[in-house]
């Protein structure tokens, strides 16, 4: 049979979609170890995540985390920074920090030929790290230079501002590090930290062509830690009492602006719907905001939206960059975009665009194994199964204007967006 080649390929939209479960294992100290076997990649990614819970620590050492996991690849009591660095440049190994608002911990990406060798070396840095004084001075120093540029510069400066207004000032999520925070680390606090605290309800996710024998290992190697089982609980948040915040930037060329709210979380049965609503408010770059702020006004060079996930609060954001003395024309007009979404139901041309590129999209976030185990990651930390991926195609792949227009009438309404505008 000979291809037309002038004919493009006959797209079909899946009717649902297979999830490789990973395999639970739980350590005798009570860390669960998910593992997803990927026979045909041997590349490994062990990644050991704890709880951050920030909000347990003492007044004035909210850096504390933050060093102390930066601090763990600059010695232990067999090796030094210098030769752990090159040990793991040889094996062709990566290690990396996670480190945000609700999770901490360290990753590692190696192959499954050199993992053996690799592995004890990496379990090391979570009991034998050292700290040293010269290498945490110069941490210090980093993150100094680190605040005072972010603090210069309109974005960064507008994504703090932002987390302020959603969260207060006083709560972890909305804290915005000082150089008086960094002056307020010391060696013993991290010290501290490592041995009591650091170790919190940890979990272990690993994806890789490992054999049962490699998986006992990783079990072997990680089951005499100490660990915390610790249900803290995170304090309410505080919104910022006025709509706006704004600081003005004289020098500034460009105003950086966020707008957003907070949300209703995944479990919610409107969740799937208000990601439809922001997809096609902004979150592709076919979107209304992109068509009217960035193509027929040429306002910005983009703006976008998106809903962001914490375990206290999901929440939704519009970003943009903006040129100076804009800022207020391009607010209205995502105000406009909104009230259209209220008033008027979405177009069929419309709802098949977004509904193709929603599809596209989600079948992307899986293609490969690494993937999968984020997303597993996502939902597991939310209390949630794969059932969640299942019942977000199927929505994507039926879903309505009316369910667009009862979400944007629903959840969102001008006098209660915070805005946030830097420059």
């Amino acid at each position: 049979m000979t291809l037309d080649r002038s004919k493009a390929p006959e797209f079909k939209i899946p009717q649902n979609i297979t999830l490789t479960h990973p395999n639970k294992l739980t350590l005798k100290n009570g860390i669960n170890l998910y593992f997803i076997h990927t026979p045909h990649i041997d590349a490994v990614k062990l990644e050991v995540i704890t709880e951050a819970n920030k909000h347990l620590l003492p007044a004035g050492k909210a850096l504390v985390p933050f060093f102390t996991l930066h601090m763990l690849l600059e010695g232990t009591k067999t090796m030094g920074s210098a030769e752990i660095d090159s040990f793991f440049d040889h094996y062709a190994s990566e290690v990396n920090v996670i480190s945000g608002f609700e999770q901490s911990g360290m990753s590692l990406l190696t192959t499954k030929k050199h993992f053996m060798e690799v592995l004890p070396v990496f379990r090391s840095l979570f009991t034998e790290a050292i700290f040293p004084e010269k290498e945490l001075a110069k941490r210090k120093s980093q993150k100094e230079l680190t605040i005072s540029i972010q603090r210069e510069e309109t974005g960064a400066r507008a994504n703090q501002l932002y987390r302020k207004a959603l969260f207060g000032k006083e709560h972890p999520y909305g804290f915005v590090g000082e150089e008086v925070d960094v002056q307020n680390v010391f060696r013993q606090d991290l010290v501290d930290f490592y041995q009591t605290s650091l170790m919190v309800n940890p979990e272990i996710y690993i994806t890789g062509n490992l054999s049962d024998a490699q998986v006992e290992a990783i079990a072997k190697n990680f089951e005499d830690l100490t660990v915390l089982d610790m249900e803290g609980t995170l304090p309410d948040y505080d919104i910022y009492p006025e709509r706006r915040i704004a600081e003005n930037r004289d020098k500034a060329v460009q105003s950086s602006l966020r707008l957003g709210q907070h949300l209703i979380s995944k479990t919610h049965p409107d969740y799937h719907a208000l990601t439809v609503f922001n997809t096609i408010l902004g979150g592709y770059f076919g979107s209304r905001l992109i068509k009217n702020i960035r193509e027929d006004k040429g306002h910005t060079y983009g703006i976008y939206s998106s809903i962001g996930s914490l375990r206290l609060s999901d929440y939704w954001i519009v970003m943009a960059d903006v040129q100076k003395g804009n800022a207020d024309l391009v607010i209205d007009e995502v105000y406009t975009e909104i009230d259209k979404l209220q008033q008027h139901h979405v177009g069929t041309d419309e709802l098949e665009t977004v509904r193709n590129y929603m599809i596209g999209h989600f079948l992307s976030s899986f293609s490969s194994a690494f993937d999968l185990i984020s997303r597993f990651k996502n939902v597991n930390q939310a209390g949630l199964s794969f059932d969640f991926y299942d019942e977000q195609l199927a929505f994507i792949r039926q879903f309505t204007a009316d369910d667009v227009q009862k979400v944007a009438q629903r959840y969102f309404n001008k006098n209660g967006i915070l805005e946030v505008v830097v420059g």
